[in-house]
């Protein structure tokens, strides 16, 4: 007759069978809500640190703006023609667009001299 008395009750694995739940969990927390929230982070770091002049942003409260002003902790948006709102830097919650150099237009070539 078998008895779990004389494996210990966990199919011999002792201590390690007490302590892998445990692990199991951390790694499940780990992988599923701590590793995904510190790329947000990142990411959100990333993007406050690369604002610039021009580029349109949306702030925290969904007032949407121009860039006018900025330094390392406040940005001066322009909200209409005539309004402008100072923010904290991390008020800013995405640029919906960035302030990039103008695009050349390339000359139509339809015309094509025969030879």
């Amino acid at each position: 007759m078998w008895v779990a008395a004389e494996t210990g009750g966990l199919g011999g694995l002792g201590a390690l069978g007490s302590i892998l739940p445990f692990v199991l969990m951390f790694a499940v927390f780990y992988f599923l809500l701590i590793r995904p929230q510190q790329r947000k982070q990142k990411h959100r770091s990333a993007m406050l640190n690369q604002l610039k002049k021009g580029d349109k942003v949306v702030t925290i409260g969904g007032m949407h703006g121009t860039i006018l002003e900025i330094s390392d902790d406040v940005v001066v948006l322009r909200v209409n023609d005539t309004t402008k709102v100072t923010f904290d830097r991390s008020a800013v919650n995405n640029v919906s667009s960035s302030a990039a150099a103008p695009v050349e237009k390339k000359e139509d070539k339809s015309e094509e001299t025969k030879n």
